[in-house]
């Protein structure tokens, strides 16, 4: 009797805290420093100067995602460990919480990209996977030392044909992608238990990418806690995934709660984006993917994090104009 009480008890309790738990509401703001160091003041939509993170606050987000590169020297050093720590200590300051990105590169790792560390290249698959297992372990040691919390791990970034190519490439190697994937894990939970490791996709709106890399990491018993995908209206378009931004939130909502079903792993959406240029059209969008992601998903969708909002000329996803927040950021206060 004593034993079934218990266990009812601990059950109430978990239901009870994942209760509490906010619609997490965030944005990758990597970088900010880099653009302070260029001179970069950002405003609030009156026009007053903000560091970006308090601004992030203001509009109603309460989470941050920071990238890690493993040695960007050949990019002004910005997002490396020491850089991150930075940022992340501003995260706290403002009661944010907060999601790791390990990239496991010099610079951008994409669908489109994966490059291994200048460090790194001549190693064996052994050698890389205590390579990324102790960079994973460096990065969080560092940011916990400076007394910051980090909720999420994503052990690499739309890993959608894996990582750290040729060895890591999912399509030819699989059991070498997951099982630097697993070290990364484990090297996550040796600093921070409770983490939430998360593998990282683009294009949620389409399934068989999802089920080609979930399905190999279970076959070779990699370990995740959270499914996190790219949601991208504007990209998808242009792929031919979907005809309509429409389209890409009905499929990307389906989509979450057929891999619940399969996987029985929370989700999260940990990039999304709207066209800038068209802040109005934007706002729309924005709000309907966080509202079919809070809405839709039976619980099953945790939150969604906007990619580089303050990121204004070349890329045309940002949310901001002449320094400000235009009102595709209102979607995360409505």
């Amino acid at each position: 009797m004593k034993k079934t009480f218990a266990i009812g008890l601990l059950v109430f309790v978990a239901l009870t805290i994942q209760a509490q738990e906010p619609f997490w509401l965030g944005a990758d703001i990597s970088g900010t420093t880099e653009l302070e160091a260029k001179g970069k003041q950002l405003r609030n939509a009156k026009g007053e100067p903000r560091e970006n993170t308090a601004l992030m606050r203001e509009l109603g987000l309460n989470a941050v995602r920071l990238r890690v590169w493993v040695n960007p020297v050949e990019h002004g050093n910005f997002c490396n460990k020491e850089d991150v720590v930075r940022m992340a200590m501003r995260a706290k300051d403002w009661g944010m919480a907060l999601m790791i990105d390990f990239h496991y590169s010099d610079w951008w790792a994409d669908p489109g990209q994966q490059n291994i560390p200048v460090q790194w290249k001549s190693m064996t698959y052994e050698e890389m996977k205590l390579a990324l297992a102790n960079h994973t372990r460096e990065v969080l040691e560092a940011i916990k030392e400076a007394g910051v919390d980090v909720r999420w791990v994503q052990v690499g970034n739309e890993t959608t044909h894996g990582f750290l190519w040729p060895v890591g490439r999912a399509e030819e190697n699989m059991r070498q992608y997951a099982g630097l994937t697993d070290a990364g894990y484990q090297a996550v939970k040796a600093v921070y238990p409770k983490a939430f490791v998360i593998i990282h996709l683009d294009g949620g709106c389409d399934p068989k990418r999802y089920d080609f890399i979930f399905d190999g990491l279970k076959k070779y018993k990699a370990r995740f806690d959270m499914i996190g995908l790219s949601v991208y209206p504007y990209w998808d378009v242009k792929a031919n995934l979907t005809k309509s931004w429409q389209e890409t939130i009905e499929k990307f909502t389906a989509n979450i709660n057929r891999m619940w079903t399969k996987y029985h792993k929370p989700l999260m959406v940990v990039e999304a984006g709207v066209e800038a240029k068209k802040p109005v059209e934007g706002k729309q969008i924005m709000s309907a993917i966080i509202n079919a992601s809070k809405n839709n998903t039976n619980g099953h969708c945790k939150g969604v994090f906007y990619w580089a909002p303050e990121l204004e000329g070349h890329y045309p996803l940002g949310a901001f104009q002449d320094g400000k927040p235009t009102v595709i950021m209102d979607a995360f206060k409505d």
